[in-house]
């Protein structure tokens, strides 16, 4: 009996990871959403992106540092339905890699994708920093690419964390980042082996706001840029996103306000997001995380969307968490 079972488990079909959605139940003829959070398990620091006719979301895997040595991501046709693709990096992969592997930012380019992210928390003196993977799938798996950190040492005052990848309209890809309340640009190599100088010489520009803690994001509407960043501390309810605009990725920026924060009727600590845009039209999402109401776990975060609304002058409006999230959304 034992062999005839061996067999049957050699003979089933492997089948594809998961689909979930964290929907509650729908009451009879109303719309289906999302739901807050999207998925189960405790992640951060989301990134959210589009490749083809699919949404992906790459976040860290929240936890004690020490067991922040792998991250998971997660792809969907409607922003609705979710699928899980587990452990597309870890530190196996990235030797010089311990511990802490944060904030993932992710691009394509030439049919290979790149994938950015923090490790070890580091200081100075210290090994880990900002560092490159790449896969030729968007699930990965990703592997090293450089063999060492992209950057380092510390510039400017910012810890090497919390890197978004920004490509402008002429091409030029970008490297936003910074922790301790201090955020730099800096120009990326065609191939992403290394960073190129500004026109004045240097390599590491400090675009850094009033109030600006963590967690760099940028996009373009309208031909501005608008600059998105983290406030207050990440383990407690304060935490939230701020923005300004600029017509230049190099700023200066002004802050204009706070866009996202805490209900005390829904969750707390919503802050270090992203922002989609479905193509083609002004239509776009904002992806966070937060805290379920009542845990006080800094590790305890999950992964939610809500819609993200302009005014007539372009201005961003507050968001309105919600527990139902959004309507499907297909590509």
């Amino acid at each position: 009996m034992k062999h005839l079972l061996f067999a049957a488990i050699l003979a089933a079909p492997l089948l594809p990871p998961p689909a979930f959605s964290q929907t509650p139940s729908p009451k009879q003829g109303s719309p289906i959403r999302s739901g807050n959070p999207l998925f189960p398990g405790w992640y951060a620091d989301p990134e959210a992106t589009i490749f083809g006719k699919q949404y992906w979301i790459y976040p860290t895997y929240s936890a004690p540092y020490n067991e922040q040595v792998f991250m998971d991501a997660f792809s969907s046709s409607d922003l609705v339905h979710w699928t899980k693709h587990p452990r597309i990096i870890d530190t196996a992969s990235v030797k010089w890699a311990r511990r802490a592997m944060w904030a993932p930012s992710i691009v394509q380019k030439d049919q290979r994708y790149y994938l950015f992210f923090g490790a070890n928390d580091v200081h100075e003196g210290e090994v880990g920093g900002i560092g490159v993977a790449v896969a030729d799938r968007p699930e990965g798996p990703f592997r090293d690419y450089l063999g060492k950190p992209l950057i380092g040492s510390i510039h400017n005052g910012a810890q090497p964390i919390d890197q978004f990848a920004f490509r402008d309209a002429d091409g030029q890809y970008y490297l936003i980042y910074g922790g301790w309340s201090h955020c730099n640009i800096t120009r990326l190599k065609p191939d992403f082996t290394g960073l190129l100088p500004f026109a004045d010489g240097s390599t590491f520009k400090e675009i850094t706001p009033e109030h600006y803690v963590e967690g760099p994001f940028m996009f373009r509407r309208g031909g501005k840029y608008y600059f998105m960043w983290s406030e207050g501390g990440w383990g407690l309810p304060d935490y939230s996103v701020a923005y300004a605009v600029a017509d230049s990725p190099l700023g200066p920026f002004q802050r204009v306000g706070k866009i996202l924060q805490q209900d005390p009727a829904v969750a707390t600590g919503a802050g270090h997001h992203s922002v989609i845009q479905v193509p083609g039209k002004d239509e776009w999402y904002i992806v966070y995380h937060r805290r379920p109401l009542g845990d006080t776990n800094r590790n305890h975060r999950v992964t939610c969307i809500d819609k993200l609304v302009f005014d007539a002058q372009g201005r961003i409006q507050p968001v309105k968490i919600t527990t139902e999230g959004v309507a499907p959304q297909k590509l």
